[in-house]
Formats: C-alpha cells, structure tokens, sequence
C-alpha cells in the first residue's frame, strides 16, 4: 500500500500519517508539499493506491488537481482534504471523481474511519455534512465538463494541464519529449472533446475548475484534534 500525503501544513501532513499507519500499519506513506512535488511523485510511482489532495495547497487551482489526477492516472484514487466545508465544493470535488472529502476539522478517529472507507472502495463524506451534500444538487455545466475530461487519454489530460499553465506547443512538446506536431494533433483532439475552438476557450473551460471566492470561508487551516 502506497499512500501520497499532499498538504503544504506540516502538522496535518503529521495527523494524517498517524491516521494511515493506525489503520495500514505496513503502508509507505509519503510527503508532498505543493501540487507540483505531488505530480512528480506520482509520475514515478504511479503504482500509488491512493492520494489525499488538500484542496487550497500551492499550485492545486480548485479542483483543477483533481480533475488533472483523475485523468492522468485514472487507477490512482483521489480524496480531497479541506477545511472548507461548503456542501456544493464537496459536491462539486465528487462530480469530478474524489474518492471522498476529508475535513480538516476532524478528530483522529474520523480520519481513521475515513481512511478506512476510501480504502474499501467507499465514497467518504463527513457525518456532520452527509445531509447537506446529498440535498445538494450537483451542477448541470460540472457534470457535463467532468463527463468531457472523462474522454481524455492520461496524455491528451497531460497537454492540457500544460496549455493551463501558460506553456506553448513547443514547450510542452520539451516537456514530454514528443514532437510538436504530436502535441498539435492532441490539442486538435482535446479541442474537439471538450468543445472549444482554441486555447482561450480551453482555459476559460478550466477555470471553471476553481472555487469562487466567496464560499472560501477557512482563514488559516486550522490543527485536527489528533494534534491536541
């Protein structure tokens, strides 16, 4: 069991380590500090069972991560960990293939039981926010969007992160080590998939991806009770 720890708090990374060798006494767990590191784990490891993904960590815009790893490595489970509890993220985060929503707010004990469930395959939600997310309709624009990206090959995902982050054809060309009219024919690919004509449509399809402003209600993540 290979267990990617991705959180730029050091006292939760902490938490959640204890968390996952109380109930995986034999996992390898291992650290990463913003989404790039994380990225780069996984691209070396891609054998890893499972990812827990701080929703607001450096580099993660919204659930762009999300969407970025569950494209990328479709066998690699996901769940998002957060201290921002807004019922439409949540259900926004499991429209885009989370294996779950952690809370930043839980106790060592939830976390374990939430562990547990992710691991068995179960979609884990909070107690405390089951009754607000189920009655939370999830988004017509999201669900058609999630249902787009799901058409991407892992490479054809990776090109359209790097067309996210600002880079032109022949440098992502560099970056993946493929001829620029390879890229080319998988931008014509992603174009027609997702529906857009060009990059400018393609980047504003995906900052959709990001969380609005106003439902960000967490200030500084607060310690899990597991550290008091």
């Amino acid at each position: 069991m290979r267990i990617l720890l991705a959180d730029d708090h050091p006292l939760f990374r902490l938490a959640l380590a204890q968390a996952v060798r109380a109930v995986e006494p034999g996992a390898m767990v291992v650290e990463a500090g913003d989404f790039a590191a994380a990225r780069e784990d996984i691209a070396a490891h891609p054998d890893t069972d499972l990812v827990l993904l701080d929703l607001h960590m450096p580099g993660n815009h919204g659930l762009m991560g999300l969407a970025t790893l569950r494209g990328e490595y479709p066998a690699v489970a996901v769940a998002m960990i957060s201290a921002h509890d807004d019922p439409a993220t949540i259900r926004r985060a499991l429209a885009y293939g989370a294996a779950g929503y952690l809370s930043k707010r839980a106790g060592l004990d939830e976390l374990q039981q939430a562990l547990r469930a992710v691991l068995a395959c179960q979609t884990w939600l909070p107690p405390a926010l089951r009754g607000a997310v189920a009655g939370e309709p999830t988004d017509a624009d999201d669900r058609a969007l999630a249902t787009r990206l799901a058409t991407l090959s892992p490479q054809q995902m990776r090109v359209l992160s790097l067309v996210a982050e600002g880079l032109l054809n022949k440098q992502i060309a560099d970056r993946l080590g493929e001829q620029e009219r390879t890229v080319k024919a998988h931008l014509t690919a992603v174009f027609e998939r997702l529906g857009v004509r060009n990059r400018t449509q393609a980047g504003v399809l995906l900052r959709s991806l990001g969380i609005p402003q106003a439902r960000l209600a967490e200030d500084a993540d607060p310690q899990p009770a597991a550290e008091t």
